[in-house]
């Protein structure tokens, strides 16, 4: 990334001018604001903020433990392909499709399905959507590469109970730092602000607040404030982040149109590439690109491709954490490891450039010039 916000100078002199301005930084009206924007934006009836994307994640399987829908021991499908904050894809849409889930449920009942949609490409949502419904298991969606891409059946993040999404630097839309829960289930929201501030009640609504001191013989504001009904973490964005979420906000329509508009011009040069891998998107209405998959059909292709563009000064990374199960952390707490050839692939001969609005006429030129066979 060239600068850490789309039409940078601008949104750092609102910024300074708020800061200047502002009675508070902590929690508060803002990020409230930019919750109801965001849930407006995302078609979704509630919206959580949180300090980061990966605490989004951690809030969401704890509120779900909370609940009682998750519990110790049960069993949690994820992307392999994936960040390590998540913890079946196939080559040809980077994501999890209904045929991978259906293979992985012939031997693992599941309690729950965590799909990554990496770098804005998706599965087929509504198909998986409807196994897991008859199957009994819980869908939710890391959304945070893919904020923006639509499917006939709706936007990604909106086919499970809840999905989440980041802000960080570089993402569709960026806060610095800063994430996001979304969801229509109003019991899962409101346990979300629980965990969100160390187990209490204090960003709940009054009626919120009013019922579960009852349940709980809470009788007063004084015993209230140091009350901690669940399990929960201090993960609260700042004024901040809030404020930015609503200025940056107004420019997200902008950002994915723009970087839809160079990932199809960069697509033209893959597919008249014949080392290399075309992802499919033809389920996708709307592709909000994150970032340029580059997938070579050999290792060997892949370090030619890679020296390629490191020369030409491009800054290349790999598709995300690769399998998961090569990751260290990994073998320290799950035993089981699945044969799993399309991940593999993607991990020993897949990488990824930036894509983001800043990129010029000239800088497409190149990348396009090291996509060339």
């Amino acid at each position: 990334m060239k600068n850490a916000f789309l039409h940078e100078p601008a949104t750092k002199k609102a910024l300074a001018e708020f800061i200047l301005h502002t009675d508070k930084l902590s929690l508060g009206p803002e990020c409230f604001a930019f919750e109801r924007q965001f849930a407006t934006y995302q078609q979704s009836h509630e919206a959580v903020l949180f300090n980061s994307g990966g605490s989004a994640n951690l809030a969401l399987i704890q509120s779900l433990k909370n609940l009682d829908l998750l519990k110790d021991g049960s069993k949690i499908g994820f992307s392999a392909l994936t960040w390590s904050t998540n913890v079946m894809p196939s080559v040809k849409t980077l994501n999890v499709m209904s045929d991978n889930l259906l293979e992985r449920l012939e031997s693992e009942p599941l309690d729950a399905l965590f799909l990554t949609n990496a770098l804005g490409f998706t599965g087929d949502l509504a198909h998986i959507r409807t196994i897991c419904r008859e199957h009994d298991v819980i869908l939710i969606e890391d959304n945070c590469e893919s904020l923006g891409t639509e499917l006939l059946e709706g936007k990604a993040g909106n086919f499970g109970l809840a999905a989440t999404f980041s802000f960080f630097v570089a993402h569709h839309m960026s806060t610095i730092e800063g994430g996001m829960v979304t969801t229509n289930n109003q019991e899962l929201a409101e346990m979300l602000r629980i965990v969100r501030a160390n187990g209490w009640d204090r960003n709940l609504d009054t009626s919120q607040q009013t019922m579960i001191r009852s349940k709980f013989g809470v009788e007063n504001e004084f015993d209230a404030k140091y009350t901690f009904y669940d399990l929960g973490y201090n993960i609260r964005p700042t004024e901040i982040t809030g404020f930015l979420g609503q200025y940056q906000l107004q420019f997200l329509e902008e950002n994915i149109a723009i970087r839809e508009k160079n990932y199809l011009y960069l697509e033209q040069e893959i597919k008249e590439n014949p080392e290399l891998v075309t992802p499919e998107h033809d389920h996708l209405t709307r592709l909000s690109n994150f970032a340029i998959p580059i997938l070579c059909k050999t290792p060997a292709l892949r370090e030619k491709y890679v020296t390629r563009f490191s020369s030409a000064g491009i800054e290349v990374r790999p598709v995300i954490a690769g399998n998961i199960q090569r990751q260290p952390f990994y073998p320290k707490y799950v035993r089981t490891v699945f044969d799993l050839p399309g991940t593999e692939f993607i991990h020993t001969c897949g990488f990824y450039c930036g894509n983001y609005p800043e990129l010029s006429a000239d800088d497409l030129k190149i990348i396009r010039s090291c996509i060339k066979k």
